[in-house]
């Protein structure tokens, strides 16, 4: 399997050694389990409290390229410090079919974590919180003159010395010819193949990708509408792409997103695996010798060749294993699962980080006053009131990370998550997002044999095994293969 590192250090009182330790740990920890390491993505000197760290923005990014299987990190902490931001960002990651891996945590099979993570993860389908409303209120305040606010500015954009949006006139006409290609029919993957030939960088700085690009003829600044957070203002920035060239491309992205090779999700995606070699399941989709489209399950291995498993269409494997789970939603589980949830949230108040992080805090005070009983003594004035200076830079870092992280605490209790599973147990099992929603919650993982198949769910005690006959069902419905291109197709 394909990983990639990631490791961060956070406050500037911590060592650059501290990098080199995780990277160590996490190198061991690919080599033990036969995982190939073919890129590192290290943020220095950055806070966890928060996903806006340029490396790691890159490693999301990237994922989707497909080249990489999992993310590896020291401490689920390296990750994210708010449980909220993780589950959000393991989601994206999910989509492209990357899960997280801990050197040091065995996260990955801890059923409670995943089903509060998947309690959060559904939830977050019909709820955003934007935790930076409560420290920046003061944003609203520039929003409401329409200046900028920080972030990313937008290709074709540049601010002025009042912090207000001005054209660009060097990138303003590679958007507005972006825009005109995409309308006339162009490829994505051309029109993002001639960015990169050109050099030319998205808003972060890096190379423009697929999912980076639609962002980009999505964004309403081009068209003068000034953004942020809940504020809109129509004309309140300059207009690069006029309003009907807008509706035009919109109208476009959504066609293309309604065709019915966009239209599919691959539900059971980080979480089903080959019976045969372990390998991740991957979707793959391909077009029969009659021009229909079939979309399947295929293990990773077997597209290099390392494994003969046999595919297995999509929907039927997933209406099996969402069948299981919403036979699992008893009352008596709904009650054990909503007390193992309530107590992980309580946990998660009384979290350990605060309490390193306070011990972080207390030491730097000692070493404050410290500082100024030998500064008073007159020992060495110049560079103790340098070091004093470093102490308080650390102590506020600190301060910061203590009050984002107590922003972020999740305070799910009993009786709401019972609400909420209650809610899942009777919801429209034919719709994709309760469909998600009981994988998301349910389901550890699954290993598919040729003969069988092994549930491992988050509220049972032992693995759910399917018998042989739906497996031969399974089988005589999706028909042949063709083994040769990969490609299914139904007997006639």
């Amino acid at each position: 399997m394909n990983i990639v590192i990631y490791a961060r250090f956070s406050s500037s009182g911590q060592r650059e050694e501290s990098i080199e330790g995780q990277l160590e740990e996490c190198y061991k920890f690919a080599a033990a389990n036969n995982y190939k390491v073919i890129r590192e993505y290290i943020d220095r000197a950055s806070t966890g409290t928060n996903d806006h760290r340029a490396q790691f923005q890159k490693m999301i990014e990237d994922s989707s390229s497909h080249t990489f299987d999992a993310v590896l990190v020291y401490q689920l902490d390296r990750f994210a410090r708010s449980r909220y931001d993780s589950v959000i960002n393991k989601s994206k990651l999910k989509k492209n079919g990357v899960v997280v891996l801990s050197a040091k945590e065995n996260i990955a099979d801890d059923p409670s974590g995943i089903m509060l993570e998947g309690i959060l993860e559904t939830l977050a389908e019909y709820f955003s919180a934007d935790l930076s409303q409560k420290i920046l209120r003061g944003h609203h305040v520039n929003a409401e003159k329409c200046m900028y606010n920080g972030g990313h500015v937008p290709l074709g954009y540049k601010i002025d010395s009042e912090r207000h949006y001005q054209i660009d006139p060097t990138t303003a006409p590679v958007v507005k010819k972006v825009f005109e290609d995409y309308a006339s029919g162009k490829p994505i993957v051309d029109i993002v193949d001639d960015l990169k030939v050109h050099k030319i960088k998205n808003a972060a700085g890096n190379d423009f990708t697929q999912n980076s690009f639609r962002s980009m003829l999505k964004n309403k600044r081009y068209k003068g509408y000034y953004l942020y957070d809940d504020i809109e203002v129509p004309g309140g920035i300059p207009e690069i792409i006029d309003s009907k060239l807008f509706e035009e491309v919109q109208e476009k992205i959504e066609k293309n997103k309604n065709s019915p090779r966009a239209k599919n999700h691959y539900l059971l995606t980080t979480k089903l695996f080959c019976g045969k070699c372990n390998a991740m399941m991957v979707g793959v989709s391909g077009t029969s010798h009659t021009g229909d489209i079939h979309y399947y399950y295929v293990c990773n291995n077997k597209r290099n060749k390392k494994c003969d498993k046999k595919n297995v269409v999509k929907d039927h494997i997933e209406d099996i294993v969402v069948d299981e789970c919403r036979k699992q939603l008893t009352d008596d589980n709904i009650s054990l699962i909503a007390k193992e949830v309530a107590r992980l949230c309580a946990e998660e108040i009384n979290s350990p980080l605060i309490a390193n992080l306070n011990a972080e805090r207390k030491a730097c005070e000692t070493a404050i006053e410290n500082l100024t009983i030998a500064l008073e003594k007159g020992i060495e004035i110049d560079t103790i009131l340098n070091h004093i200076q470093q102490r308080r830079n650390d102590l506020d870092a600190i301060d910061k990370e203590i009050a984002a992280e107590e922003i972020g605490k999740i305070h799910l209790t009993e009786p709401e998550i019972v609400f909420f599973l209650n809610e899942l147990r009777n919801g429209n099992i034919d719709t994709l997002k309760y469909r998600q929603g009981l994988i998301n919650v349910l389901v550890n993982k699954i290993f598919l044999y040729d003969d069988k198949i092994v549930l491992i769910l988050n509220c049972g005690d032992r693995p759910i095994e399917i018998s042989t006959d739906i497996i031969n069902k399974i089988n005589e419905a999706q028909g042949s293969y063709d083994e040769v291109s990969g490609v299914p197709y139904k007997t006639l």
